[in-house]
């Protein structure tokens, strides 16, 4: 199957779908958990960006990465999208949060497409179990990947001009409590 013919064929699901460059994959349902992060993401997002060139976007509207489509947990763009858009094509942050069920995609295939997509500066994996991230930044031509855990630590974006406490990202979040604790 070719992109354009994935784009077409999704068109006409009832449910959404991402395409890894040969075949459709079923997007997956998320937890309590997942959801909690995501809504906070985007709404600290949103408080900073507000009135400035880039804006937050949320898993509804996929990007164009590598010759893949994906449904990021969100993104920010910074460039002008058309009203009508179903596809983004510069996406300049991207962020997951890591599931039992997509961490090999996150972790392996999907970080390739991120880096070999030119727009994308920076790629921040976000932890389900306990208030942390991987942050994958782009300098010159290389990939520099930098953990950011603790709900004291900050969450940089100079391409975007905006950090966030992690502590705001995992807010009202329940973690799991582990036997070793």
């Amino acid at each position: 199957m070719s992109l354009d013919e994935f784009l077409a064929w999704e068109e006409r699901q009832e449910r959404k779908w991402e395409f890894d460059g040969a075949q459709p994959v079923a997007v997956v349902g998320v937890t309590n958990a997942h959801a909690a992060i995501q809504v906070n993401l985007l709404a600290s997002l949103a408080q900073r960006l507000r009135g400035g060139p880039c804006r937050p976007v949320g898993s509804d509207l996929k990007i164009r990465v590598s010759g893949s489509i994906r449904y990021p947990d969100a993104f920010v763009v910074c460039s002008l999208v058309a009203p009508d858009a179903t596809v983004v094509t510069e996406p300049v942050v991207v962020f997951e949060i890591l599931s039992p069920s997509t961490e090999h995609v996150d972790l392996v295939v999907k970080s390739a497409e991120y880096r070999a997509t030119p727009s994308i500066q920076r790629y921040v994996i976000l932890q389900q179990m306990a208030a942390g991230a991987t942050v994958h930044s782009r300098r010159g031509e290389d990939w520099v990947a930098e953990p950011v855990f603790g709900e004291g630590a900050l969450l940089r974006m100079p391409e975007i001009g905006a950090e966030i406490p992690l502590a705001e990202i995992y807010l009202d979040v329940e973690f799991p409590v582990r036997e070793d604790d």
